[in-house]
């Protein structure tokens, strides 16, 4: 396993912040549903604008009917560390909302930082309890909307593939060399204080 000690907090944050990484190799190990049930209901407790929650998680585990259909949503390149994962999961947000007191849908300006927010969750909890999730902008928008019959409200986000950290030998040998946590942005070049000034 890669070795996360390198990375380093610029200011004092729980581990469990620098620990997570998205990995892209995996063991063969199944995902018992309870387990990826108790990662959604992370999820279910972000924050989101009016309290409308309006993340969605449709998912595969590796082994069960729908597998093959949800490693066909994502791009050739995703297929070919994806579908060693022992979950997929498509991530969709309904973009529009009821404000309390009304009765009528309008549109909901946050519903994809909303769903960020509880993508963020769903992965710590992930990490938390011995599991890697790797998130994926590389996917069949038009072929998950129709498979998955979509009405327009709902927006696709992105995939997830969640699975048991493996070795990156059983990755294709261009990933193999990337299998490692990457760094982020010093602290100064994304917040400042007053005015935007990056």
């Amino acid at each position: 396993m890669p070795d996360t000690t390198s990375r380093q907090a610029d200011h004092p944050i729980d581990p469990q912040f620098v620990a997570r990484w998205s990995p892209r190799a995996y063991t063969d190990e199944t995902l018992p549903e309870a387990t990826l049930l108790s990662f959604f209901e992370a999820a279910r407790w972000a924050p989101s604008a009016y309290n409308a929650q309006p993340w969605r998680f449709v998912y595969a585990r590796r082994g069960t009917p729908h597998w093959e259909q949800f490693v066909g949503f994502l791009n050739e390149f995703n297929q070919s560390w994806a579908k060693h994962a022992a979950a997929i999961v498509i991530v969709i947000s309904k973009s529009t909302l009821t404000p309390p007191g009304s009765d009528q849908e309008v549109p909901a300006s946050t519903h994809a930082f909303d769903a960020g927010a509880a993508w963020g969750y769903l992965a710590l909890q992930a990490s938390l309890s011995g599991w890697a999730t790797h998130a994926m902008a590389g996917i069949e928008h038009d072929k998950i909307r129709n498979e998955l019959d979509l009405s327009p409200k709902y927006k696709i986000e992105a995939a997830i593939a969640i699975g048991r950290p493996g070795d990156p030998a059983t990755l294709p040998e261009g990933l193999r060399k990337r299998e490692v946590p990457s760094p982020r942005e010093p602290l100064s070049k994304i917040a400042a204080e007053g005015r935007f000034a990056f």
